[in-house]
């Protein structure tokens, strides 16, 4: 009768010490699929409650280029911001003030038969810049680019911050909102 109590309770025993570590296991794999599935970084300056005309994190630095607008832009209402940094830490924002933003940003847009280009241009003391999103089809392979370019005054050479993955870009109503330049 004893050895039947001992087994008994060594039985009882070994499935509570299985039942804990499956607990223990499940939780540990719950912890790491969490993980697996959490939110991708972010990859616009824009906040919520703002539209984004564009938006991309760049290969080079590990940083990312937005355009963001108020809800109500239009040409004479709202705002449009130029961003570069991280959240949290943005080191570029044009312009500060966000009164008659429309008059200081300048848009092209070009398009034909596989071939499209869109430009939102700026300029900050002297330093040109150009947010761009072109697609060459013509080319072969074709060509398919985005990003934001800066040319130092009096320097005929570019500097070019290309997007690492496809940009989140919405232009509509930029022709009907800002100066368009001729391409």
């Amino acid at each position: 009768m004893r050895a039947t109590i001992l087994i008994s309770a060594l039985v009882v025993l070994a499935v509570c010490v299985s039942a804990n570590s499956m607990i223990a296991y499940s939780t540990s794999t719950t912890d790491i699929d969490a993980g697996a599935f959490a939110a991708p970084p972010p990859s616009t300056l824009c906040t919520q409650g703002e539209r984004v005309i564009f938006s991309c994190p760049v290969k080079k630095p590990a940083k990312i280029v937005s355009v963001c607008a108020s809800k109500d832009l239009t040409s004479d209402r709202g705002y449009l911001q130029y961003r570069f940094g991280l959240p949290g830490k943005v080191e570029l924002e044009f312009p500060k003030d966000r009164n008659g933003t429309q008059q200081k940003f300048q848009y092209t847009h070009y398009f034909r038969a596989r071939v499209d280009l869109t430009e939102i241009n700026f300029t900050i003391d002297g330093y040109q810049y150009q947010v761009f999103d072109t697609y060459q089809g013509e080319e072969k392979p074709a060509i398919s680019e985005q990003g934001v370019s800066v040319t130092a005054p009096g320097k005929p050479k570019e500097v070019s911050f290309v997007c690492r993955t496809k940009p989140k870009a919405d232009y509509t109503d930029l022709q009907a909102v800002l100066t368009t330049g001729q391409q």
